[in-house]
């Protein structure tokens, strides 16, 4: 009886893995009809993976009427198994009040359960919320922390915000030459405003 029970275990895993697949290649083909359908599949079997792709497409209206609030339940599916990526994702849209309530408090519930698993993206936006004493005090050496951490992954973003925050001195002694190293940074990964906050500190020779 436990053999039988968990053969059909597998073989549901098995379906869903082939189904997420599916909804993958379809979605690489942009054919999001497709790919909607086949994770909404994979995701109705417990699916992690299409749990999350699914909520991105609720988000961004691909193959679907863009809906916050079915997206946030499909993140938020993903995110209770673990998924760092549907934490990351649900923290940004309580942080800006996308389909739910703005709630600061639980923006960093999630954006600090995705930084566990080293999430940049998470890590980033903790740093902002340090930087802008949303949810929490603001402190300075908080974003910056957080800021070098997704830096060190190549995250553009956190490398512009570090070249912000020493071209300032914000919470950090100015370091001109340190910004200009971090906005260089944003521009090599393809940050637009890092190269042009280059630019200018390389016109004023730092």
């Amino acid at each position: 009886m436990k053999k039988t029970a968990l053969l059909l275990m597998l073989l549901s895993t098995s379906m869903a893995y082939a189904d997420f697949d599916k909804g993958l290649a379809c979605e690489k083909s942009k054919n999001y009809l497709c790919a909607v359908r086949e994770f909404k599949v994979a995701a109705d079997q417990g699916d992690v993976s299409a749990q999350f792709h699914l909520g991105a497409m609720y988000y961004n209206g691909l193959g679907v009427r863009q809906d916050y609030t079915e997206a946030i339940d499909w993140y938020r599916l993903a995110a209770n198994q673990g998924y760092a990526r549907a934490q990351s994702n649900l923290g940004a849209m309580f942080e800006t009040g996308r389909g739910v309530k703005q709630d600061y408090v639980e923006a960093l519930k999630w954006y600090r359960l995705a930084v566990e698993q080293g999430h940049s993206t998470a890590q980033s936006n903790l740093g902002m919320m340090f930087a802008n004493g949303r949810g929490v005090r603001q402190d300075y050496g908080e974003a910056v922390k957080w800021y070098r951490l997704a830096a060190d992954q190549g995250y553009s973003k956190a490398q512009y915000n570090l070249g912000v925050i020493y071209s300032k001195g914000s919470g950090v002694q100015q370091d001109k030459k340190t910004a200009k190293l971090y906005f260089g940074k944003a521009c090599d990964s393809g940050y637009q405003k890092g190269c042009n906050f280059y630019r200018k500190l390389n016109d004023a020779d730092y």
